[in-house]
């Protein structure tokens, strides 16, 4: 039986297990993918997917189900902007060539449906994928992942031609490339590719079936292959870590120091003195976040409602200023479900974010947070030189 290039075979105990490395933007992943399936004709089909991306996938009215006041109140602004970001680079990168990205995962699904193959979802959840590996990121670190997030985003839109993307499934090639990446950026790797290489080896080999198929991306491949015969524990990898104490206790700092300096501004200088610190807090707290909300396009009420909130909100931690103008402009732009479906288009350029209300609503949210952070540092700062 001959199969394609990008399929290694393990055998071992009696079992049969086919790797079939792709590459998640390739119209030749699609094609070797089903072509691998059907010869094999595998009691198993194991796929690069959790529960929550499968869904995702399955589930084409998925953007009408996005609400942006939950998505506000549960503070994931930044996150969906994030996840948004992202879809639309995977969608920019699907459009050049033709594939809908992951199209040979769905391909997997639908050809493991055909012949009667039980469906495995390997792949630990994605949310716990992300959630370790920002919690294993220093803070310059998660400031070096932002920065190349958004030059990939915003960067000159060069396009990839088959042949480049197909390199990327070249054993050697990504083994330069993953090299590189463990260099720059260490603790991504682990959470993000290593632990990940465990998760998929080990749910691999506990799939039931004396055939396995077992689609992945190509840079997976060699990472779950030295890890045969672990037996990883994907319960502990799946636990997601729970913040430090000291960063629940660091966002109390700036409200504590400035009590703190009000009521000795007070003391020492009396009601003058008091006045002055009070300023010092008020004007860069409603200046710096009505600032970015106004530059983020926000309605004329929102830009009012940030200058007035951010010197409230950001003495008290559990209310931020970000969530009170976004929920704002929210009730003002009234989002659609037409709206809302139009975001994985209109993700692609910043234009498009800009116009679409779904979007325009978190952008402002999120500059209406910066600016009242930024605002913050600036008013504790001023405030504690008066002392």
């Amino acid at each position: 039986m001959e199969l394609g290039p990008n399929v290694t075979v393990i055998e071992e105990d009696g079992r049969t297990v086919y790797v079939v490395g792709t590459a998640h933007v390739s119209q030749r992943s699609v094609e070797e993918v089903r072509d691998t399936i059907e010869k094999v004709r595998p009691d198993t089909v194991c796929v690069e997917l959790c529960s929550t991306r499968y869904e995702a996938m399955a589930d084409d009215s998925r953007w009408r189900k996005l609400d942006v006041f939950g998505v506000i109140r549960q503070r994931k602004v930044l996150f969906l902007l994030s996840n948004l970001a992202l879809s639309a680079y995977q969608k920019r990168l699907g459009d050049q060539l033709g594939v809908e990205p992951g199209a040979e995962l769905k391909e997997a699904v639908e050809v493991a449906d055909e012949i009667g193959a039980e469906l495995v979802l390997a792949d630990r959840d994605i949310q716990a994928t992300l959630k370790r590996t920002w919690a294993n990121l220093g803070f310059f670190s998660k400031l070096k992942v932002l920065n190349l997030l958004t030059a990939s985003f915003f960067g000159d839109g060069e396009e990839l031609t088959a042949e480049d993307l197909e390199k990327l499934k070249e054993r050697d090639h990504l083994s330069d490339m993953m090299g590189e990446f463990a260099r720059v950026l260490p603790e991504v790797k682990v959470p993000l590719i290593d632990e990940r290489d465990q998760f998929l080896m080990s749910a691999i080999e506990d799939a039931p079936g004396e055939t396995i198929v077992a689609v992945v991306g190509a840079g997976h491949v060699a990472g779950m292959l030295q890890r045969r015969g672990e037996r990883a524990d994907r319960d502990a990898l799946s636990i997601i870590p729970p913040p430090k104490r000291w960063v629940g206790l660091l966002k109390w700092v700036i409200p504590a120091l400035m009590l703190c300096a009000f009521y000795f501004g007070y003391q020492k200088h009396a009601s003058t003195g008091l006045y002055e610190l009070v300023m010092a807090w008020l004007l860069p707290n409603s200046i710096f976040a009505g600032l970015l909300t106004l530059v983020a396009g926000g309605k004329l009420l929102s830009v009012i409602t940030a200058v007035v909130a951010s010197p409230i909100t950001s003495l008290n931690p559990t209310i931020g200023a970000g969530m009170v103008v976004g929920l704002l402009e929210a009730w003002l732009r009234k989002p659609t479900v037409e709206d809302c479906e139009r975001l994985k288009d209109d993700m692609l350029t910043f234009k498009g974010m800009y116009k679409n209300p779904f979007s325009r609503v978190l952008i402002v949210a999120v500059a209406a947070t910066l600016g009242s952070a930024i605002g913050a540092w600036v008013g504790a700062s001023l405030v504690l030189t008066r002392l």
